[in-house]
């Protein structure tokens, strides 16, 4: 069966108030399945205005409506207002969805601060990181996450070092066309890569004419031809979860139509041939409708014949 995996990426506070439960009634009732990567430590998400200075980060902001998701207490946090502890005030919530027999897994410590700073930071930086989420996720679930998919797509070489050593049993880092055991400068690291194969809706909506109304018929085209290896889309608990639920729906029961089973990214991993996995490098740049330089899946890495 084509599978689709859904990745669900929790930035916020709000996001995972308001918008994780909101997530879990709409899969319920389209008998969906989907992985949850929560934020466990601080929500600042107001530290993220230094990024007006990044090209095309402006742009991005007018065309997705940043306040019109997050709302404005959330923009002020870790500025004007103390950012408050998503892991400590929220863990009720993250295991409700576990409970709810959803995978969670670990986004992040402090999402600002991982997305605007991992990519220049040396070992000790990201291991410190690292370690914080995965030891507040063990405080909340009483149990080690095996998948991590990092904030806004943004890695360093010691980052996937520390996955493997982390016990990972995949991660969902990267952009690209499908599953991969990634390398990095002749590296090989020893733990699969399940990309993001489609396109955000904060990425889409506002470019060449797609609205909020036909963002939906505009992913379900891209569907329509199914790939080798499935797809992986991530959605987040501020956007699908809420004022953007309407169009989760609308795709929820398109891909059902296409023939899609709906799967977290435990289900999509368990069908992999891990030993067949085609081996990739991990290289940086930009994608259509984002900003910045993420991590992608580079080109094949093919060893010289004997």
């Amino acid at each position: 069966m084509k599978q689709l995996a859904l990745k669900i990426d929790v930035d916020t506070y709000r996001g995972t108030r308001e918008g994780v439960p909101r997530l879990v009634e709409m899969l319920q009732q389209h008998e969906a399945q989907a992985t949850f990567l929560f934020s466990l430590g601080p929500d600042h998400t107001g530290r993220a205005i230094k990024r007006v200075f990044r090209p095309g980060f402006m742009k991005k902001v007018s065309r997705t409506s940043v306040r019109e998701h997050y709302g404005l207490k959330t923009l002020m946090y870790g500025t004007l207002l103390p950012g408050p502890d998503i892991g400590k005030r929220c863990g009720d919530i993250m295991r409700q969805v576990r409970d709810g027999g959803f995978e969670v897994g670990i986004h992040c410590w402090d999402h600002v601060y991982w997305q605007d700073n991992v990519a220049h930071q040396d070992v000790a930086w990201t291991a410190r990181e690292l370690q914080r989420a995965c030891n507040r996720f063990e405080d909340v679930f009483g149990a080690p996450a095996k998948v991590h998919g990092a904030a806004g797509w943004q890695m360093n070489l010691h980052a996937l070092r520390q996955e493997q050593r982390l016990g990972f049993d995949y991660c969902s880092d990267t952009r690209g066309s499908g599953p991969f055991v990634p390398i990095y400068r002749a590296e090989i690291i020893n733990c699969p890569q399940l990309p993001t194969t489609l396109p955000t809706l904060d990425e889409l909506i506002g470019v060449d004419g797609i609205t909020v109304e036909n963002v939906a018929q505009h992913l379900l085209k891209l569907t329509e031809t199914p790939s080798p290896t499935g797809h992986v889309y991530t959605l987040h608990a501020e956007m699908e979860g809420m004022k953007l639920s309407g169009v989760f729906e609308e795709l929820l029961a398109g891909w059902r139509e296409q023939g899609y089973q709906l799967v977290s990214l435990e289900q999509y991993f368990a069908g992999l041939d891990v030993a067949k996995l085609p081996r990739h490098e991990v290289s940086f740049g930009e994608i259509p409708g984002r900003s910045g330089d993420l991590a992608l899946q580079g080109p094949q890495f093919l060893p010289l014949a004997e």
